[in-house]
């Protein structure tokens, strides 16, 4: 069923990226159409608590920030429909994103799917996420400033996060499935002569242990299969990111990770076609980048459709 009306604008995905986008497309009066999927907001809505945005001196939770740029995106006039993106035809224009049996069409598109980083496959870790379960250091750390932080993984992105919690958590332990670091030969330095970083080789996390909040982990041994108890007040998960460009397989180019390549931090490999957001940032990661790489794509958009007959 292909929908009657034409947009200016799609954007597939509604985390800041996106949301930002809209933003910028709705109130230059372009006819916007925004596919967030069943969740507004990407990672930012499962953060408890944001204070390193902008204008926010009393600090805000992630779904308030979320709900504040929707209300402000709405108020210009873009639609949303709360379905995930189930296809792309980026070879014709306009072109046209499918949504269930659902199908519309776009002068242009913005991508903004964002990533999700990658799971240890724990029921507890889904329970207790957001809770002291947590995914960016940058983002977080001022809450468990004089607390036990436990950072799984072991490459850059692992012992990068458990510096900057290091500036804030009395003690944070490395647990790393191996027994050495595959992080780079600087940052490996730095934690080894950082006093509050300690390390547990050849482990892995079984369990998260708590029921309101994260009390500690239960580690196993790799090599011996023995179990012990740890106490901690925070679990960051530090194994990685995949990117959400399922969809888009064939139809722009990837790289080998999967992350959009683009022409210059916006452009894709198709004209017309632009992308924000983590979903082509591996570096920062953060919500003012993500909007403002949002901005950016809104912008390549409008002077995109500005030339077009």
């Amino acid at each position: 069923m292909v929908g009657s009306e034409l947009y200016d604008v799609i954007v597939i995905g509604a985390g800041p990226a996106g949301l930002t986008a809209s933003l910028y497309t709705a109130r230059a009066r372009f006819n916007t159409l925004v596919v967030s999927g069943p969740i507004v907001g990407g990672q930012i809505a499962l953060t408890y608590q944001v204070d390193n945005y902008p204008g926010f001196p009393d600090r805000i939770t992630g779904p308030e920030l979320v709900d504040l740029i929707r209300r402000q995106v709405e108020q210009f006039g873009a639609a949303f429909i709360e379905e995930l993106a189930t296809g792309v035809d980026l070879s014709p224009t306009p072109f046209k994103v499918h949504v269930g049996d659902k199908v519309f069409e776009g002068r242009t598109v913005i991508v903004a799917t964002g990533s999700k980083n990658r799971r240890l496959g724990l029921k507890s870790e889904e329970k207790l996420m957001g809770r002291g379960v947590f995914v960016c250091a940058t983002c977080d750390a001022v809450l468990y400033e004089g607390k036990r932080v436990v950072v799984i993984g072991g490459g850059d992105s692992a012992v990068q996060e458990a510096l900057d919690l290091s500036q804030f958590a009395s003690e944070v332990y490395i647990v790393h499935r191996r027994d050495r670091l595959t992080a780079c030969k600087c940052l490996s330095d730095r934690a080894f002569e950082n006093e509050k970083i300690k390390f547990i080789w050849n482990a892995e996390v079984e369990e998260i242990l708590g029921e309101r909040r994260v009390e500690g982990v239960r580690l196993k041994d790799r090599n011996t299969e023995q179990t012990r108890t740890l106490d901690c007040d925070g679990v960051l998960l530090a194994i990685g990111w995949i990117p959400n460009t399922e969809i888009f397989k064939g139809q722009l180019e990837l790289d080998e990770k999967g992350y959009v390549v683009t022409q210059g931090g916006i452009d894709t490999s198709v004209k017309g076609v632009f992308v924000c957001g983590d979903i082509n940032d591996t570096t920062y990661r953060q919500v003012v980048t993500a909007c403002g790489s949002g901005c950016m794509a809104a912008l390549e958009a409008e002077r995109y459709l500005m030339k077009m007959p």
